[in-house]
């Protein structure tokens, strides 16, 4: 394992913000993840596995431990039942994957094309887009467990998986460092046409396909900023910064009350928990507490295209981002009553 010292890590992260890691190692197989936990925790520092950065806010003052940069590759593919089952290596580019397997004519992912990062993370955060979650797919994920110092196999059910949520970055975060993904796809499978955009953009009798559905989510995404093209400057973010709300029919009242209009809202899932609850756009609560796309907060701002994601407008540090998301959650709170919960992670702070 080369490990270097003082890695600047901006260049690794979609922000394009923060300041160096104390050590810095790329981890090409499953062996150089086990000796990067050994030496971290012989030598007793801190480790942050990092994969395509694209969900991550990096403190200005950097990391004083070691980051595990996950780049294992390679995909394989087997057949069970009639199904699919892609065998993932955590270091795989997402959107390529799901270019591969709408290619393959295998459905079940075919909305969360143009997401940034690698596989590793859509466990993590349950990656969700347009209708579909990563966790209605994955069969299993295979971590080391820094506990227990070996390698698990846990199946979906073991995942603890909810709306933008895991074991892994809830109860276990930092427990586990996944190295590979499993996904269930349907071979000849429909597209999912769940969400409203993609619903009116195929509104005819003829079918869609998994690469017209694919290309159409590209497309919305584009439009909306979250596509990552280096000449666009509302690529510069993690994407969506705050996570849709779930309340109960009280708050969604009140919500209502306050603001004289029906807010837009989205069946907050399956389960008793969700019962009698409602997922609010965090969008439309921001854009109502007086944060208009475009919004400018010095070097940090809101994208011109997309409320929900604050963007590096050239010269943003990381205590720029904080700022005008505290600045947004307080303003949504005090008028709502509703505290938005941040969705990237947050390495080297406090």
């Amino acid at each position: 394992m080369l490990l270097e010292e003082n890695k600047p890590l901006a260049s690794f992260t979609t922000f394009g913000i923060g300041g160096p890691a104390r050590w810095f190692a790329e981890a090409l197989s499953e062996e150089y993840v086990v000796e990067a936990a050994l030496w971290a925790q012989a030598k007793q520092v801190p480790l942050f596995v990092l994969g395509g950065g694209s969900n991550l806010l990096v403190a200005d003052s950097g990391f004083d431990g070691l980051v595990l940069h996950i780049g294992l590759g390679g995909i394989e593919i087997a057949q069970d039942n009639g199904q699919a089952i892609y065998r993932v290596s955590a270091g795989e580019n997402w959107d390529a994957l799901v270019e591969r397997a709408v290619q393959d004519q295998c459905a079940g992912i075919e909305c969360l094309a143009g997401i940034p990062g690698t596989v590793g993370g859509t466990p993590v955060q349950n990656v969700g887009a347009y209708g579909q979650e990563v966790s209605s797919t994955i069969e299993r994920v295979r971590a080391f467990d820094l506990r227990q110092q070996s390698f698990v196999d846990l199946c979906a059910r073991e995942c603890g998986f909810a709306y933008r949520r895991s074991r892994f970055n809830s109860e276990d975060r930092g427990r586990y460092i996944v190295t590979r993904v499993d996904y269930r796809l349907n071979p000849g499978g429909a597209p999912t046409l769940r969400y409203a955009d993609l619903q009116r953009e195929f509104q005819d009798d003829e079918p869609a396909s998994l690469a017209e559905v694919a290309a159409a989510v590209r497309r919305i995404r584009h439009e909306k900023g979250m596509l990552l093209i280096e000449t666009d400057p509302n690529c510069r973010s993690a994407g969506s910064f705050f996570k849709n709300p779930i309340v109960d029919e009280q708050l969604l009242m009140h919500v209502a009350e306050v603001s004289g209009a029906d807010p837009p809202r989205f069946p907050a899932g399956s389960g008793s928990a969700n019962a009698g609850r409602a997922k609010l756009s965090a969008a439309w609560l921001i854009e109502q507490s007086g944060f208009p796309k475009g919004f400018a907060h010095g070097a940090a701002g809101i994208s011109s295209r997309h409320t929900l994601a604050l963007v590096n407008r050239g010269s943003a540090i990381a205590a720029d981002i904080l700022a005008l998301a505290e600045e947004i959650r307080s303003a949504v709170e005090a008028r709502f009553g509703i505290r938005l919960e941040m969705e990237p992670m947050l390495l080297g702070f406090n």
